[in-house]
């Protein structure tokens, strides 16, 4: 990072991510669906998505471990990775829930409980690390570096908790996917 950014010229970009994407991912809950490529098994996209989250959760306590050693370089390219693994999450997550209904979890009693306490916090914690993230980078690549390591330290635990949860979702989910 050679030239310092601007951080309050993503300020806009960062707001309209949180807001544009949970406003589409909402709607996509109630959309009608459509089949993006036709005749395909799109079941495929949450296992994937389940893969992504659980090497995004490993990718970013290896980010931590990098910067714990004060290997900048290794931190840098760790962080970008889970960014762009983030990414390909939500492009796949979009690309389900645009094609599939909701799968409803039949269980009942304290499974159910626990599947919607889990799948709720993850959700709602979802909308918040949009901007944290977004802030969290444009303030590294700001070289606001005391500001970026306290977004860091909220960022990072909310971060590890969704891709976590995320796993953790589908686990408790797919055994439900139509076949």
């Amino acid at each position: 990072m050679t030239e310092v950014t601007n951080e309050k010229k993503y300020t806009p970009w960062i707001i309209a991510a949180g807001v544009v994407i949970p406003l589409v991912v909402g709607i996509l809950a109630v959309a009608p669906k459509i089949e993006v490529f036709g005749a395909f098994n799109y079941y495929i996209f949450p296992f994937l998505n389940a893969i992504i989250n659980g090497t995004t959760f490993f990718v970013l306590i290896a980010g931590l471990i990098a910067i714990k050693k004060k290997n900048i370089a290794v931190h840098r390219m760790l962080m970008t990775s889970a960014i762009a693994l983030s990414l390909a999450f939500l492009v796949f997550y979009v690309l389900f829930h645009l094609s599939t209904e909701t799968t409803k979890h039949p269980g009942s009693g304290t499974e159910l409980k626990v599947y919607y306490f889990i799948l709720a916090s993850h959700i709602l914690l979802s909308i918040a690390i949009i901007p944290l993230v977004l802030i969290t980078f444009v303030r590294a690549l700001s070289q606001k570096f005391d500001k970026h390591r306290k977004i860091a330290r909220i960022t990072l635990p909310i971060w590890l908790y969704i891709t976590l949860t995320g796993v953790i979702v589908y686990l408790m989910i797919a055994p439900y996917y139509p076949q």
